[in-house]
């Protein structure tokens, strides 16, 4: 049995402890972020700075030093928001703003538009017609179709409840289209709707509502209801 993370969850089990109710914490492995609202962006600054004090005091009592090379910090914002970034730091050392992070396998950017994230799963997804398109010739229909599962459906799945909405998902669709006409084996005009339905996949628009719908399901206690 490997001790290392269970220790490390040990030592910092009590960091949640420090922070205000109305922040939230997500501990995920070695992976620390925090998330903070507030009413107006003047108020905001000065609760991350207190914030920051906060954190950097619980680091010193328990003998640990922020890395500040490796800790950023975003701020979720409109596109047409044209404010100065905001200066958080602690002992004369800031916090640098990014733009774009990733976290737990989405790229999540500042105005959530979800454009980053698209980008590289259409670049995956690029990569993986390519591929299916120089072996179809070798492997049958049902071969092809676990290949479309293990490598297209795994990733165009995953995290589809928050980028699904987005404006240029339509991108994500084109290539979904094209990889299963090269499992069909039908030319790049030809319809393939009904090849969805024969290969029983989902298009993605169609896996967008049906994971939005199992989330509902799951999550009932987010969500009120109509007496």
């Amino acid at each position: 049995m490997i001790l290392g993370p269970l220790l490390f969850l040990i030592y910092i089990n009590d960091l949640p402890s420090v922070i205000n109710k109305n922040n939230n914490i997500i501990l995920f492995a070695d992976d620390t972020s925090f998330i903070l609202t507030d009413n107006n962006r003047e108020d905001l600054l000065l609760h991350a700075n207190s914030f920051l004090k906060d954190i950097n005091s619980w680091l010193d009592n328990n003998l640990l030093n922020l890395n500040f090379n490796k800790t950023y910090f975003m701020e979720f914002k409109t596109k047409k928001h044209h404010q100065q970034n905001m200066l958080i730091h602690h002992n004369q050392n800031y916090i640098s703003n990014a733009s774009e992070t990733k976290f737990l396998g989405l790229i999540i950017d500042e105005t959530l538009s979800w454009s980053q994230h698209i980008l590289q799963l259409t670049k995956r997804m690029s990569t993986i017609c390519f591929a299916l398109r120089c072996v179809k010739h070798s492997l049958s229909e049902p071969t092809l179709k676990l290949i479309y599962f293990a490598h297209v459906h795994s990733i165009m799945s995953y995290g589809i409840i928050f980028w699904g909405s987005s404006a240029i998902v339509n991108r994500v669709f084109l290539l979904q289209k094209k990889i299963i006409r090269i499992i069909a084996n039908i030319g790049p005009r030809d319809s393939c709707r009904d090849i969805f339905r024969s290969l029983q996949i989902f298009t993605l628009y169609s896996q967008y509502i049906y994971s939005l719908l199992l989330f509902i399901i799951k999550n009932k206690h987010l969500f009120s209801t109509n007496n």
